[in-house]
C-alpha cells in the first residue's frame, strides 16, 4: 500500500497547493499533459499523488479511498454530514480564501439583517402565495444557518450556473454564494446582510478518519506531517 494524497487537478488551487508543498520540501507535479490525471511526489517515499476535482476530494476522504486531501472548507462541510466524524482538519493553507454569504437585492432598503429577512420572507409569502426563493449551491450549509438563526419562510432553489444572476433573471429573490471581494455581488446590485456571513472558507489539508492504514502508511504519514510541520 501507499499513502494517497488527493489534490485539486487544475487551476490556481492546484498551483497554490503544489507551491505550498514545495516550500516545505515536498515536490508535487503532474505527469504528462494537462489531460492526464497522473502525478508524482518527490522528497518522501510511499506517498502517491491523486489528482481530483476539488469537489470530489471530500467524498474520497469520507470513503477512505484517499488518506489526505486538499480542498476548501466549504466543500467538506457542504458535502459531508457530520464532517468532523469522517475527516480531520490538519492545516489551513492560507490561500483560496472565500466567504459563503447571504445576499439580497440592494433596493431592499429595509432588509439589512437576518431578522429583517425573516420578516420580509413572511410578508413575501402572504403577498405572492409562495415562499421567498434563495438560490445556492450550498443547500446543507445554508439550511443549517437559516434554521439556527430562526429564518423560516423560504425555499432553497438549486443554482447550476452563475448564482448572482438568478435575482436579475427572476428565478430567485435572494442568494447564498461564495465571494472573495464582493465585487460580483455589487455588480449585480446585491448586498450582503450585516449578519449574513455563513462560513469563512480556505484551502485546507484534511485527513480521512476512515482510511485503512498499515504500519508503513502510518510511518509515512508521520514523516510527511513532520516535514510539513503539521501536528
Amino acid at each position: 500500500m501507499s499513502l494517497k494524497l488527493g489534490v485539486p487537478s487544475k487551476g490556481r488551487l492546484m498551483e497554490k497547493t503544489f507551491d505550498w508543498f514545495s516550500q516545505r520540501g515536498i515536490g508535487l507535479g503532474r505527469s504528462g499533459s494537462e489531460r492526464e490525471y497522473a502525478g508524482y511526489v518527490q522528497g518522501i517515499d510511499n506517498v502517491e499523488l491523486v489528482l481530483l476535482s476539488a469537489g470530489e476530494i471530500p467524498r474520497e476522504l469520507a470513503a477512505g479511498r484517499i488518506n489526505l486531501g486538499v480542498t476548501g472548507t466549504d466543500l467538506v462541510r457542504e458535502k459531508l454530514g457530520q464532517w468532523d466524524l469522517r475527516v480531520r482538519e490538519l492545516a489551513l493553507l492560507g490561500f483560496g480564501q472565500a466567504d459563503l454569504v447571504l445576499a439580497v437585492p440592494g433596493c431592499w432598503v429595509d432588509v439589512n439583517s437576518l431578522d429583517d429577512l425573516d420578516a420580509a420572507a413572511a410578508a413575501f409569502r402572504l403577498k405572492h402565495g409562495f415562499r421567498l426563493r434563495i438560490a445556492t449551491k450550498y443547500h446543507r450549509l445554508v439550511r443549517e444557518f437559516l434554521r439556527d438563526n430562526g429564518v423560516a419562510d423560504y425555499q432553497l432553489v438549486d443554482s447550476q450556473g452563475a448564482t448572482e444572476g438568478t435575482v436579475k433573471n427572476e428565478t430567485a429573490e435572494a442568494i447564498a454564494d461564495i465571494t472573495s471581494t464582493g465585487d460580483t455581488l455589487r455588480a449585480n446590485h446585491l448586498k450582503i446582510l450585516e449578519d449574513g456571513l455563513i462560513l469563512r472558507s480556505q484551502a485546507t489539508l484534511f485527513k480521512s478518519r476512515v482510511a485503512v492504514m498499515d504500519e508503513d502508511d502510518r510511518r509515512s504519514l508521520a514523516a510527511l506531517l513532520q516535514k510539513l510541520k503539521v501536528d
